[in-house]
């Protein structure tokens, strides 16, 4: 289905919806649903709005792990089912900011004097939303504390991080963020940034801050070697929905970002997706167009077209936002459903650089998110051409595109706010979290729980394991050659070869371990062994 130029004109007045309050619209008329599938669909959104409306009073809307939902109460602490909760909300907001106080009027110093740089150590959820939000507000000559971020087990990623703080390391504070505190990624990077203030002669205890659950692991170590805060992750709200708790509130107000404006623009959206009406509710349009899109089943890709370089990282934090939470492969009665969306995008106007060439004339697969921001620049612009500056053309390039694709009978939604500013950054994680949790509610799974990650957890510790077997055997074996059957049979089956060949090239790959390659010519022909 294509329309004319006047039909998209109708369509787009229709279509296209305002919501001042929280300076947003969004433009649907890009995509060729029909008043039919709206009317259709609006048994299934009702229903979406009612379980929405349960969740935030408490209800155990993660059932699996018998968990309430609470990240709406982050912003809108009166909503908390219980007074302790509450209480809990607005001490721990006020405790943070209050820490970020004191640093920045140098109460709290490092050991050479007040903080320059900030060190987050997380992962997921506990770095990709403070690093979107960093990325949309940071400004060098306004920021307070300048942040890089530890988010990978990569070695040479964190050399390359900790080697940027250079001299001024003993001017940084740290944050370990893992509301379990026995995360693998987090737990290393706290060990390798330890060991790098440890040979400066620097106290790690004295420049740390923990952002975990109770009672942790991580908790028990910041308070056995005096860690200088803890702030709490409680266990209803999950890593992925976590940017407006002490995860990503931190961060933020450390960097000198106004984290009340970030809480006014997710609690105003708050608001507005709560009305139980879909032409009034921008998340409940969202998620009915991503029904819409991908049939109910997720066939479609999501491609996130920021038009902003602030926004860059707006689609790395979507992509876990959505695809950790819809995909999944039973819904909440246990059928196999297999659903989700694949979420992918850079910013605009790179993208034109870079893949609308298969966008526009390749595989018809993806549906577009574009983000226009209305406001080019905190000042004035200079001309580039006559009458038209730099950012006329990337507005020029956003439009365009949006029309080329649409040419070809590419869909696309346009989400226009007027800046990047605290607020509307607060009004993006609201609107999208409250359209993932309308979607889930649509395609009938649970949004609040990840059993994919915990598998790739446990099975990555099979292999540590097993690791762990393959050197005891080869340190046995020292000096003698094994071949990698001979070195799977000992320590496991045979069935294995393969994983041990691969562990084994790591293992031989770095110098430290001792174990030594000898070429073969197939990998059933190379062996191994420990060096003497």
């Amino acid at each position: 289905m294509k329309f004319t130029n006047e039909q998209l004109w109708e369509r787009f007045q229709k279509f296209y919806t305002e919501f001042p309050s929280i300076h947003l619209s969004i433009d649907l008329s890009r995509m060729n649903f029909t008043d039919a599938f709206l009317r259709g669909m609006e048994p299934e959104i009702t229903r979406a709005f009612c379980a929405m409306a349960e969740l935030e009073k408490g209800a155990i809307a993660n059932p699996d792990e018998k968990r309430m939902v609470g990240h709406y109460w982050l912003r809108y602490p009166e909503l908390a089912p219980t007074a302790d909760i509450r209480r809990e909300i607005e001490e721990t907001l006020a405790s943070l900011k209050n820490f970020a106080h004191e640093i920045h009027e140098g109460k709290i110093q490092g050991a050479s004097g007040p903080f320059k740089n900030l060190l987050v150590i997380g992962i997921g959820g506990s770095a990709l939303g403070p690093q979107f939000v960093a990325n949309a507000l940071s400004h060098p000559t306004t920021d307070k504390l300048s942040v890089r971020f530890l988010d990978n087990t990569d070695p040479d990623g964190m050399d390359r991080v900790l080697a940027g703080i250079g001299t001024e390391l003993d001017n940084t504070v740290c944050i370990v963020i893992s509301k379990s505190g026995g995360t693998k990624e987090t737990r290393n990077g706290m060990l390798e940034a330890k060991a790098v203030f440890e040979k400066a002669g620097l106290s790690f205890a004295h420049h740390a801050v923990a952002v975990t659950g109770c009672g942790s692991d991580l908790d028990k170590v910041a308070v056995k070697e005096g860690w200088l805060r803890r702030f709490p992750m409680w266990d209803w709200v999950g890593g992925r929905t976590s940017e407006l708790s002490a995860v990503g509130l931190l961060p933020a107000a450390l960097q000198g970002f106004d984290v009340d404006s970030l809480l006014a623009g997710a609690r105003a959206c708050d608001e507005i997706t709560r009305v139980s009406n879909f032409k009034q509710n921008p998340s409940a349009q969202l998620a009915l167009m991503w029904f819409y899109a991908g049939n109910g089943i997720g066939a479609k890709d999501m491609v996130i077209l920021p038009y902003k370089d602030r926004l860059e990282l707006i689609s790395k934090y979507l992509q876990q936002l959505i695809m950790e939470s819809l995909g999944k492969g039973l819904d909440i009665n246990n059928r196999i459903v297999n659903q989700g969306i694949a979420v992918y995008g850079n910013k605009g106007s790179t993208d034109q650089h870079a893949y609308i060439q298969q966008l526009r004339e390749g595989l018809n697969n993806f549906f577009a998110t574009f983000i226009e921001v209305i406001r080019d620049r905190s000042g004035a612009s200079i001309p580039v051409d006559p009458n038209v500056t730099s950012g006329d053309y990337l507005s020029g390039f956003l439009l365009g595109t949006r029309e080329a694709l649409y040419e070809n009978g590419r869909e696309s939604i346009t989400i226009t706010i007027g800046e990047v500013s605290p607020f509307s950054v607060g009004v993006l994680i609201a609107l999208f979290e409250r359209a993932v949790g309308f979607y889930a509610s649509l395609i009938n799974v649970n949004a609040y729980h990840q059993p994919g990650v915990e598998a790739g957890k446990k099975a990555a510790s099979t292999i540590i394991e097993l690791q762990g077997k393959i050197v005891d055997f080869l340190t046995q074996k020292k000096g003698s050659p094994q071949t990698v059957v001979q070195i799977a049979e000992a320590v496991s089956d045979k069935s294995r070869a393969e994983t041990v060949f691969k562990i084994c090239e790591h293992l031989s790959g770095n110098p430290e371990t001792g174990i030594r390659r000898h070429d073969g010519t197939s990998p059933a022909a190379v062996s191994y062994q420990k060096a003497n």
